[in-house]
């Protein structure tokens, strides 16, 4: 996907006008980044006349840390996971950016009064899109989970479990799991006997675990049937559903939901021409674009130039059912857990 990506920012730059220096803008790749490709990318080279080079990446903070580290900055503009932008930040891995400015909505409404809470929150980063992690089955293996217990119940739903090789979302899904409640998740989860208590219940599935590194790898997992259920990024299975025709079914039943901001590499020498795309990139068209892939825009006035049918599969029309991710949290814990994680994963 990566090569098709930048093999389609090639292409769509030989009918640009004059063109400026490269800017290397990274994403996830898949539908998500081939949405970002014809809303944002490919419209932002048309008028600006910038050669994007539009890499994919896993996510994380690691590449980010290495680079910074390095004094060898590659990326220039990264989308970035709000559960990992708190530390991505703090530890100074981004540019502050000022968000002062960044353009009114196509209605006119002011940049701060349209885009939606947490968007602005932390300053390294401008809200992109409002997502979530669920699980999803494939309908043609019959009645499958339709809860978090569901989930981690394998005598009633034997089968692998797919799950992204992290903490984040699988701790917070183990302990619902166990009983906890939503509200209380981070609270437990910021305890030894809690992280304890999360292990614990991974432990009852991780022989039944199939683990896979690239939100990419989900839907394929469910489809070959490397996996009878799969977490997932909402829009992943959305997109191989309309676009593929794939017999898989989200369930919403305790999602984390969250965030992805654009961000700028600390310490790039593009600095202004990256905020030039994300003030273009956050702006009310483009946003509205990536209900191509049902992940909810960042400003209210793109939210008004939706479908109402297309809202009832976004993020936004089950918050209810989900649960927020708390990139506090994971700044202040993300590391330490993520060392345990991987002992855990040892064992």
């Amino acid at each position: 996907m990566k090569k098709h990506l930048t093999y389609l920012a090639t292409t769509a730059l030989l009918a640009s006008p004059v063109l400026a220096e490269d800017l290397t803008v990274t994403s996830f790749g898949g539908a998500y980044g081939a949405a970002q490709m014809e809303h944002m990318i490919e419209p932002y080279m048309e008028e600006s006349g910038t050669n994007v080079l539009f890499e994919d990446y896993g996510g994380g903070v690691a590449e980010m840390k290495a680079q910074v580290e390095a004094g060898n900055i590659l990326w220039d503009v990264v989308d970035i996971e709000v559960i990992d932008l708190e530390r991505a930040c703090a530890e100074g891995y981004l540019e502050v950016i000022d968000h002062s400015v960044l353009p009114d909505g196509d209605d006119g409404t002011p940049a701060a009064e349209d885009f939606i809470d947490d968007a602005l929150a932390n300053e390294c980063g401008v809200g992109n899109i409002v997502w979530s992690v669920v699980f999803a089955v494939n309908t043609e293996n019959g009645e499958g989970p339709k809860t978090i217990e569901d989930f981690f119940d394998t005598e009633k739903f034997p089968g692998k479990r797919g799950l992204r090789k992290r903490p984040q979302v699988n701790m917070e899904w183990a302990l619902l799991a166990d009983g906890v409640a939503p509200e209380e998740v981070y609270e437990v989860l910021a305890t030894e006997e809690g992280q304890q208590r999360a292990f614990d219940k991974l432990d009852t599935i991780k022989d039944d675990i199939t683990w896979y590194d690239s939100w990419s790898q989900a839907p394929v997992l469910l489809n070959d049937g490397g996996a009878t259920m799969v977490q997932s990024a909402n829009g992943r299975i959305f997109a191989a559903i309309k676009d593929d025709g794939a017999p898989f079914e989200i369930v919403w039943d305790s999602h984390i939901y969250d965030l992805d901001v654009w961000a700028i590499m600390k310490g790039t020498e593009k600095k202004e021409e990256a905020m030039e795309f994300i003030k273009f990139a956050t702006g009310t068209v483009p946003l509205s674009g990536m209900q191509d892939v049902a992940y909810g825009p960042t400003r209210n006035s793109a939210q008004a130039l939706l479908p109402e049918e297309v809202k009832q599969d976004l993020p936004t029309a089950h918050l209810d059912e989900g649960v927020k991710a708390d990139g506090i949290f994971w700044a202040d814990y993300g590391e330490t857990l993520g060392e345990k994680f991987n002992e855990w994963l040892l064992q």
